[in-house]
């Protein structure tokens, strides 16, 4: 394995599964956002089938290997014995709100980058550049007061883990139990939609970007395993790693980049080489200043939030959820929650209508 020492071994890693990642997304139109909005807004629940169906690809592959001894997700973050849920719920509502107003997260944002869209490249600039000051600059005393001195303390379960949470609570070893039932629950939801069964265009891509966050865990564990150097172990994520991306572009020092870097290259290359495919490269700006402001702030929110929150769509809905980690249900609810309070205040005026929507549908529903 001594492949896995390379120093270049990491980021050519990244860079091949970003390429995959960024080609198969890009084709397919695969945006949660796009996902939510349909479900809500429409009533076609194929754009979630088709992200839940990659987080159990995911989760299923991943586990098979962690238990395989291949991967190694509890030395990642997510799994952390400190649970931040303040992060989880304000950082989630932050970046689901900013994604409704970019119209994208920062995966879709360089997915839209590949094809010409420079809106995205102002709204990446200024994602990374939030996302290093909640990480380093001044946002980042607020986090240190409202997540990290708030975390709860997990460490009686040894992580943060669903299957070692539930092994402390039970009283024996379930983790193996859970591995198992947890993707089986997300495929059967996933496929009762009969219709969905022959969507073989977007079970293909669900399955691949699956497959993607779990050849990450493989690669950067056999790189800790391996390598002279400390090596973060990591799957998939799009808010820190375009922060890094963006510092080894303006301050290289001779370090090399990481696999998060290569991936965030590795997916605008992917999504441009499908956009030059399909004749699709369109160059694209802001119309107004007016949508030019609501890409500056979408991009501040979603930066700022993905660092409170220790990820986006994919870090903690595709990534956290393949790991089993207990932050990924919460962030991501928090998440669809600012995204529908984003979009209700875009399409209807206010950010409260998302409120009355839900009331609306829960006294219909008590009135059957």
């Amino acid at each position: 394995m001594s492949f896995a020492a390379w120093p270049w071994f990491l980021p050519l890693a990244g860079l091949l599964a970003g390429a995959v990642m960024g080609f198969a997304a890009r084709r397919q139109h695969f945006c949660t956002l796009a996902a939510f909005e349909r479900h809500w807004y429409a009533g076609d629940s194929s754009g979630l089938r088709t992200w839940v169906l990659a987080a159990a690809v995911a989760l299923a592959l991943t586990q098979a290997l962690n238990f395989a001894g291949l991967a190694d997700t509890h030395a990642s973050f997510y799994l952390s014995s400190d649970f931040a849920w303040t992060g989880a719920i304000v950082g989630g509502l932050a970046f689901g709100f900013g994604m409704a107003l970019v119209g994208t997260c920062g995966f879709g944002a360089l997915i839209r980058l590949g094809g010409g869209s420079l809106r995205s490249l102002v709204v990446l600039i200024v994602l990374g550049l939030s996302a290093l000051a909640a990480q380093r600059g001044l946002v980042a005393l607020g986090r240190v007061k409202l997540v990290d001195e708030l975390a709860a303390d997990m460490s009686f379960a040894g992580d943060q883990s669903v299957g070692s949470i539930l092994s402390t609570a039970l009283g024996t070893d379930v983790r193996l139990l859970v591995a198992i039932l947890l993707p089986l629950i997300l495929f059967w939801w996933v496929f009762r939609d009969r219709n969905y069964r022959v969507a073989y265009g977007r079970i293909a891509t669900a399955s691949v970007i699956g497959g993607v966050i779990a050849f990450g865990w493989l690669a950067t564990t056999l790189a800790s395993r391996h390598a002279f150097y400390p090596v973060q172990i990591e799957a998939g994520s799009f808010v820190v790693p375009v922060a890094d991306a963006i510092l080894q572009v303006v301050t290289f020092t001779g370090v090399l980049p990481d696999y998060g870097v290569g991936m965030v290259a590795g997916v605008v290359l992917g999504a441009a080489a499908c956009a030059y495919c399909r004749n699709d490269v369109r160059w694209e700006a802001c119309d107004d200043p007016r949508e030019l402001g609501r890409h500056l702030l979408g991009g501040f929110l979603m930066g700022v939030g993905g660092v409170f929150a220790m990820g986006c769509t994919i870090g903690q809905g595709i990534t956290a959820v393949s790991a089993l980690s207990v932050s990924a249900p919460l962030v991501m609810l928090s998440i669809a929650a600012g995204a529908r309070m984003g979009l209700a205040y875009l399409l209807e005026g206010s950010a409260f209508s998302a409120f009355r929507g839900f009331a609306r549908a829960h006294q219909a529903g008590t009135n059957r």
